[in-house]
């Protein structure tokens, strides 16, 4: 409050104060509201009435001294034109005279010559004759006047051919138009000069000048009358006009509390600020009638967003006159309103110092722009994070904004693509295209113009332009590198496929054949989806007999284990418990062997088996692998013969034919009886190993052989239902050799015996063997 009590203390009350300011909002009003008509209606009655009657006098008096003005100046005009044709005319018979043996295209150099001269102008003819008056020569050449005679052209003009300069400038006819025209005689004879110009082109200007004249003067007139119109008018309408001032001083009071706006007066000597009532209610404070001091509307300004004192110091020291910012103010629940102050010092010439302005409450705008800013952040942010190009021109063709991607096509820099650049200029920066083509569109023009180019390093984008609202340009460029490359193949493959058929025209005749070859594929693919469904009811039913060989170890081993765990038969190391470790032992051993099956089948269906091909020396492999079965043999009181020859051998996977064997010989003796016979032989044929185990077991059913060697297939009978299995020992021999290029045979006799051949080639394969899917 110190600083606003050095700017003045208030005058009087707030009344008085108001009263006091007739140069202020008040004093105007006062002045606007005074009624105007009974000033008007204060003159003299005779006065009024002699206005019409000095008017018409006023305008009388002006059209005869302009009518006076404008005849003496077409007079002056006229002769102007006159003096000019003698002269012209006089100047060319001298210079004719002088040079009496001029060529014909020195004559009109000459005529030339003088036309560009003093005050010629374009409507000006000049003309030389020879003797006879015939033309020789004549400026301009758009008159076509010469080889014609002059006195055959000019009618009402005989004095002058007869008398040449004595008988002046004369006005002739023309081609039915009046002319000036001055001809002089050359000395001797020997021709004539002839200046001439149309009276329309020598009072042309003139005839503007009347026009000007009379259309100012029915203007004046016009102005005049209305004003005598309006003077008699305002009286009756000056009335009506206190009326309107008062109705419209209501709806300005209703427009600024609509409008979210206020009225303010500064009085910057006294230090006192008057408010408007929508100023208060814009700030939700109570109106008041007494004025504001200048510490308490400093008081509720922001004070990040200037300081008010030194605001005034500024307009007192006479460096600004008017006031336009944005700032906050606190409103009365404590939040702030963003207000822009307009203001103008009335008289800056005047001692004490004054603004007048209005305040508008920009909160909502203030709001908005801050959205706005954010919204067009994030759609910059978006357009940067995109894969294409993007590019946005105005309707100058002027640089907007662009993304980086942009650039790197283009080979931009950041300094290149400042908004505001050129196109023109821009384009001619850019890395230059290895090949460019315009697509047409369907859409027309209204779609747009499409590009494909393909840039210096060989990649290929497809440009698309379109026209915006406001007349500018947006340009989006997509990579179509594949799809460029995929269409080089599509070529390729139609050149091939236009080969392709050209062969299958030739091989039209076999056709039929074809389709019959068909018929029988079709046959037999419905052969092997019956067969598929099989296997697929066959590994349905394999799961569920598994389940039970699966789950019957693990609760042997589980039972057992929980047992021994408990000790209830006493301390760990009775023979019992010697047992029950043995039946765990066999158990784990069974139920591994079942998942090795299982394991093994799965990698050969999925293709994940490989074989590594190597020379194998087939005797001692067979002796390991009949060690390893002999003690289950034993068991069984099962005699196993051997008839290998001692240097036998074969390029396969060691492990597979390994495995294959044990397999073989496991099936073997599980459906061997006791004190049974299996006898194993391996000969060479021409390009291939055959082994043969043969047994004398319970045989499979004629019906079942079918089914061996698929996966997941269990054939059971009186004999084997008492002998667990996971059924994929022939399924697993059947694939590995047929891995090698081998094959396995099945031949059986229920109640007889089983014999199993295998077929492995010897040659070495040229490439690494894996498990087809």
């Amino acid at each position: 409050m110190a600083k606003a009590d050095a700017w003045g203390a208030p005058g009087g009350t707030a009344f008085e104060r108001r009263e006091a300011r007739s140069d202020g909002l008040a004093g105007n009003a006062r002045l606007i509201a005074e009624p105007a008509y009974r000033r008007l209606l204060a003159a003299e009655p005779l006065l009024r009435r002699s206005i019409p009657a000095l008017i018409i006098i006023f305008l009388l008096v002006i059209a005869a001294l302009r009518f006076l003005s404008l005849m003496n100046e077409r007079d002056d005009v006229e002769r102007d034109a006159k003096a000019i044709l003698s002269l012209a005319a006089g100047q060319l018979a001298s210079s004719i005279s002088v040079d009496a043996k001029m060529a014909p295209g020195a004559t009109q150099d000459l005529l030339e010559g003088i036309s560009r001269q003093g005050a010629m102008g374009r409507s000006h003819v000049l003309a030389v004759t020879d003797g006879a008056l015939k033309i020789i020569a004549v400026t301009p050449l758009s008159t076509r006047w010469e080889g014609r005679p002059l006195d055959g052209i000019v009618q009402g003009g005989q004095p002058l051919f007869m008398f040449g300069d004595r008988a002046g400038v004369m006005e002739v006819s023309i081609g039915g138009q009046d002319w000036y025209a001055a001809v002089s005689l050359a000395s001797g004879g020997k021709g004539a000069a002839a200046a001439l110009v149309p009276q329309e082109a020598v009072f042309d200007t003139w005839r503007k000048t009347v026009s000007l004249n009379v259309t100012l003067f029915v203007l004046t007139a016009g102005v005049l009358i209305i004003i005598l119109y309006a003077y008699f008018g305002q009286a009756a309408r000056a009335q009506a006009a206190d009326r309107i001032y008062l109705e419209a001083h209501q709806r300005i009071d209703m427009a600024l509390v609509r409008g979210r706006c206020g009225l303010w007066d500064w009085d910057m000597v006294r230090g006192k600020m008057y408010w408007s009532r929508s100023m208060y209610d814009m700030l939700g404070y109570e109106p008041c009638d007494t004025m504001l001091s200048f510490g308490e509307v400093d008081e509720i300004i922001h004070p990040e967003d200037g300081d008010l004192f030194e605001l005034a110091n500024r307009i007192v020291a006479r460096e600004i006159d008017h006031i336009d910012q944005v700032f906050r103010m606190r409103h009365a629940d404590g939040q702030w309103v963003w207000m822009r102050a307009r203001a103008q010092v009335i008289d800056p010439e005047a001692p004490e110092i004054q603004l007048i302005g209005i305040a508008v409450d920009v909160t909502e705008q203030r709001h908005l722009a801050l959205r706005s800013e954010a919204a067009d952040l994030r759609l910059r942010t978006a357009i940067e994070n995109i894969n294409e190009s993007f590019v946005l021109w105005d309707s100058a063709q002027r640089l907007i904004m662009c993304n980086s991607k942009y650039q790197q096509d283009n080979g931009l820099s950041d300094r290149d693509v400042m908004p505001g650049a050129s196109r023109t200029v821009l384009e001619e920066r850019m890395l230059a295209f290895a090949s460019e083509r315009r697509l047409a569109n369907t859409n027309g023009q209204q779609g747009g113009v499409t590009f494909e180019r393909q840039l210096a390093d060989g990649r290929w984008l497809q440009v698309n332009e379109l026209r915006t609202r406001d007349g500018g340009t947006v340009s989006v460029g997509s990579d179509i590198t594949q799809i460029k490359l995929h269409q080089e193949k599509l070529v390729d493959s139609e050149r091939r496929l236009m080969a392709t058929i050209h062969d299958l025209s030739l091989a039209r005749r076999a056709e039929e054949e074809r389709s019959r070859e068909l018929v029988e594929l079709n046959r037999e693919y419905m052969k092997e989806t019956e067969r598929a469904e099989a296997a697929n009811r066959a590994k349905s039913e394999f799961l569920a007999n598994m389940s039970h060989e699966l789950r019957t170890p693990l609760n042997a081993i589980i039972g057992f284990s929980e047992l021994m765990e408990q000790a209830l038969f006493g301390p760990l190391g009775s023979p019992r418990y010697e047992e029950y470790a043995t039946d765990i032992n066999g158990s784990g051993k069974y139920l591994l062997g079942v998942i090795n099956d299982i394991l093994d089948m799965s990698k050969i269906e999925a293709g994940q088996f490989s074989m590594d091909q190597e020379e194998i020396d087939l005797c001692p492999l067979m002796r390991e692998t009949v060690r390893v079965i002999s003690l289950q043999a034993a068991e069984k009181s099962i005699t196993v013969e051997t008839r290998i020859p001692d240097s036998l051998t074969l390029f396969a996977d060691r492990r597979a034919i390994k495995q294959i064997v044990i397999n073989l010989l496991s099936n073997a003796v599980k459906f061997t009886g006791q004190g049974g016979r299996i006898a194993v032989r391996a000969r060479n044929t021409s390009s291939a190993l055959v082994l043969t185990i043969e047994d004398n077991g319970c045989g499979i059913p004629k019906e079942a052989l079918s089914k061996l060697g698929r996966p997941f297939e269990q054939v059971q009978n009186q004999f084997s239902k008492s002998h667990a299995g996971s059924g994929l020992g022939l399924a697993i021999s059947r694939s590995l050799a047929e891995l090698q290029g081998g094959a396995l045979k099945i031949r059986s006799t229920e109640g007889t015996g089983t014999i199993v051949s295998v077929r492995i080639p010897i040659k070495k394969s040229t490439q690494p063997v894996r498990a087809a899917a």
